[in-house]
């Protein structure tokens, strides 16, 4: 079984939209994430975007739109020296209660059936306390970036008492570390609370 990195797409990879991003036009990558992505794919990683897209349902973007922005976000990863081996969306709105929206694992589910992940040795990169939420629910080693929508997302994780993730600047960041990990060497970027519970 393969181990993999998760990593959810607006405000990881590219620059969320209040207004949501709904063409390709309004894709914007951050700082940092295609040079993850590029360092991520030198390694024996699966790499798989999970994102909840509840525009489709909603009826603000057909689905063929998001998936033509998925297509066109690996394409310009691949031209930059990166990789993304699967992305799985979510079109569902949160009152549908589907078993795929994060914070439920449903998306990490299905790529470990598809693509035969080994979950527990796996991790997971968001912005959102959903993103983490998500991969804890079934033993990913979590980071949270404060990019996107990070920073006020950490704020909330801790007067809620979540805790057992890691915290980076971006998605590079948080590559760099899962790569000194899978060397077995010390990570940097560790919250005291994820150093109490072993993480």
């Amino acid at each position: 079984m393969r181990r993999a990195v998760f990593v959810d797409r607006d405000g990881v990879i590219c620059r969320n939209r209040k207004d949501h991003v709904r063409n390709w036009e309004q894709f914007v990558f951050l700082p940092g994430a295609l040079t993850g992505l590029a360092r991520l794919a030198k390694s024996d990683l699966c790499v798989v975007v999970i994102t909840n897209q509840a525009i489709v349902n909603r009826q603000i973007v057909p689905a063929e739109v998001v998936e033509e922005i998925n297509d066109r976000m690996v394409r310009a990863v691949a031209s930059a020296g990166g990789r993304v081996d699967e992305v799985m969306y979510c079109p569902h709105r949160p009152d549908e209660h589907c078993a795929c929206r994060k914070p439920r694992p449903g998306l990490l589910l299905q790529a470990a059936e598809k693509l035969d992940l080994d979950l527990g040795n796996s991790y997971l990169v968001g912005d959102a306390q959903s993103d983490i939420q998500a991969g804890q629910s079934v033993g990913c080693a979590c980071y949270l970036v404060l990019t996107g929508r990070g920073k006020r997302q950490l704020i909330q994780s801790l007067l809620r008492g979540q805790r057992g993730f890691k915290i980076a600047s971006d998605l590079r960041a948080a590559t760099e570390d899962i790569l000194r990990r899978q060397r077995g060497e010390s990570g940097a970027r560790i919250d005291v609370s994820t150093a109490r519970d072993g993480r």
